[in-house]
C-alpha cells in the first residue's frame, strides 16, 4: 500500500488530509512537528511526503534540505500558506516535487498527489540504482558510474537523468520534463533545462541525450 506522510503543525489540517488520504486508500503517517517529521521520514520511507513549512521544532524547509540530501529519491509536496514566490522557488529548487498554496481544494491536492505519485511508479519496491547500458544511477548517492568511473550530480541534474532514464529510447517532452524536475505547470521563458541537459552531456561524454526538434529530449540506451 502506497504510504503518505503529513508533516503539519496545525492539528486541524492533518486529520483533514489524513480522512480524505485514506478514503483513496493511502496509507498515512502523521506527525505535528518538525523534526520528528524528519525522524519518520528517514526510518519509514515513504513513498510521498506532505510538508508545511512553518513548524515547531525543525522549520519545514530546513526538513526539505536534509531529506533531499540523505534521500534525493524521496518525493516531497510543500503545502504552505507564503505567497512569497521567492521561497516556492527556493523550495522547488531545494528539490520539492511540488508546492501547494493554503488554503486548498481537497480534490487539488489529491489530483497532485495521484500525477506526482505515477510519475514515480511509487508503490512499487524503492531502487537503490537504476540501469540503462552502461550506465548505472546510484539512487542513494545520487552519483552517475560509468566507464569505471564515478561522478556526484547537483539535486536537478539527478532528477533529469533520474526521468529520462526511467523513460529510455522515449521522447520525453520539455514540458513533461520541467513538470517533473523544476516543478514549472506552464513552460516558462527559460533555458534551464537546455542548461542541465548540457551539463548531463558534459559529464557523460558519451551522446546519450539526444535533441528531438520542437519537442524536447531522449536518453538513448546505446
Amino acid at each position: 500500500m502506497t504510504r503518505i506522510l503529513v508533516i503539519d503543525d496545525e492539528p486541524d489540517t492533518v486529520r483533514f488530509v489524513q480522512r480524505a488520504l485514506i478514503a483513496e486508500g493511502y496509507q498515512v503517517l502523521t506527525s505535528t512537528n518538525g523534526a520528528d517529521g524528519l525522524r519518520i521520514a528517514l526510518s519509514e520511507q515513504p513513498d510521498l511526503v506532505l510538508l508545511d513549512l512553518l513548524m515547531p521544532g525543525l522549520e519545514g524547509q530546513v526538513a526539505l534540505s536534509v531529506l533531499t540530501a540523505q534521500d534525493p529519491s524521496m518525493r516531497i509536496m510543500v503545502l504552505s500558506a507564503t505567497t512569497d514566490v521567492h521561497l516556492r522557488i527556493a523550495c522547488l529548487e531545494q528539490g520539492a516535487v511540488d508546492f501547494l498554496s493554503k488554503p486548498f481544494v481537497v480534490r487539488e491536492l489529491l489530483a497532485r498527489i495521484h500525477a506526482r505519485l505515477c510519475a514515480t511508479g511509487a508503490g512499487s519496491k524503492r531502487e537503490d540504482s537504476l540501469q540503462v547500458g552502461d550506465i548505472v544511477l546510484d539512487l542513494k548517492a545520487r552519483q552517475l558510474h560509468f566507464d569505471n568511473r564515478l561522478m556526484a550530480l547537483s539535486q536537478r541534474e539527478f532528477l533529469l537523468l533520474l526521468h529520462l532514464m526511467r523513460n529510455a529510447n522515449a521522447v520525453c517532452s520539455r514540458q513533461e520534463l520541467l513538470s517533473e524536475v523544476w516543478g514549472y505547470d506552464f513552460d516558462p521563458a527559460t533555458n534551464v533545462l537546455d542548461v542541465c541537459v548540457g551539463r548531463l552531456r558534459g559529464k557523460l561524454q558519451k551522446n546519450l541525450i539526444q535533441t528531438v526538434r520542437n519537442v524536447g529530449y531522449q536518453f538513448q540506451n546505446a
